[in-house]
């Protein structure tokens, strides 16, 4: 098993991987799709072993850590991995893989490929739906079955994060980093009920591929991972059981682009995508979910119009290197 620590900000899995997760703008739910919406700073990690007399009894599992969001905030998964020996990462909502929908297990598939490998993927912003889309992570009560989960399975197990990382076997790469400096892949800045504990749900589409794998399934040892679980609480849970302030609550959307602030878009066009998955494309988004209760939250998917002058390229070599 990989040894799992917190560094700073991070959840590092291993001696190479590690994690973030960034707050970031919600995008509408509406007919169009968004570039890549910035970074808004990093959550908080708190891990549940600090305060096991404070959280539910079914959190007291190895390696599980919580984090705080307002509900209807979204995140994305920011990858930091080393070029040179890459990991395989299995990446579940709930008790759902976010890139092929099926219920969560602790297996690689590639039929279809079922996890994505770091680097090259430098961050997952959503669930995959295909032709170079994902629909964004978006934080939802439980118990209204709006999670990605409830609508997948019927239930709501679990309603954080789930993440497995895999080493590869031994001999496929090398075991120290070359003479010249090692280039690691870094984030770039872009950047509730069921009482208080909150899942994912699906936002707005946004353009993100989720890139094959080009080692193949049998580079990677399924004996050796490491396991991480990341429970989301509201605000206000959060302040009870740290004794902390959450994070501000976050801007909208429309406010950011007013402002002419950036959003992204990842050159990328020599990387291949992953089939869509079926399943995550039958997913009712939020704001599906909310019209069939007959709830109108408008105000939060005003559509956007991003000028191009607020978009930045970023070039993507494909080797762990942007410029």
């Amino acid at each position: 098993m990989l040894n799992i620590s917190i560094e700073d900000y991070r959840i590092a899995i291993g001696e190479r991987f590690s994690v973030e997760f960034q707050r970031t703008l919600r995008i509408p739910d509406d007919d169009k799709t968004y570039p890549l919406p910035p970074g808004l700073g990093e959550f908080v990690v708190n891990r549940v072993a600090d305060y096991l007399d404070r959280v539910p009894e079914h959190w007291n599992k190895p390696n599980s850590f919580f984090i705080p969001m307002y509900q209807r905030e979204a995140l994305w998964l920011c990858f930091n991995g080393a070029d040179w020996k890459p990991n395989a990462v299995k990446v579940g909502v709930g008790n759902i893989n976010a890139i092929s929908g099926e219920v969560w297990d602790k297996k690689l598939h590639d039929d279809p490929q079922d996890y994505i490998v770091c680097p090259d993927q430098p961050w997952l912003d959503g669930i995959n739906v295909g032709e170079g889309l994902i629909r964004q992570f978006v934080a939802v009560p439980l118990g209204l079955g709006d999670t990605i989960e409830a609508q997948l399975t019927g239930v709501e197990k679990f309603g954080g994060i789930q993440i497995l990382v895999y080493e590869p076997k031994p001999g496929k790469f090398p075991d120290q980093p070359p003479p010249e400096p090692e280039i690691v892949l870094e984030s770039v800045s872009m950047t509730s009920s069921g009482e208080y504990e909150m899942g994912l749900g699906a936002g707005g589409k946004m353009q993100q591929k989720i890139y094959p794998d080009e080692y193949g399934i049998e580079t990677w040892d399924l004996e050796n991972y490491g396991s991480i679980f990341v429970y989301i609480v509201n605000s206000e849970k959060y302040r009870e059981i740290t004794g902390l302030e959450p994070p501000p609550t976050p801007i909208s959307a429309q406010t950011y682009t007013e402002y002419g602030f950036p959003w992204f878009s990842l050159y990328d066009e020599k990387k291949g995508d992953t089939p869509a998955s079926a399943r995550l494309a039958e997913v009712k988004t939020i704001r599906e979910r909310e019209a069939e209760r007959e709830i109108n939250n408008q105000e939060d998917d005003l559509s956007v119009d991003v000028p191009q002058s607020n978009i930045k390229k970023l070039y993507f070599s494909g080797d762990g290197e942007e410029f």
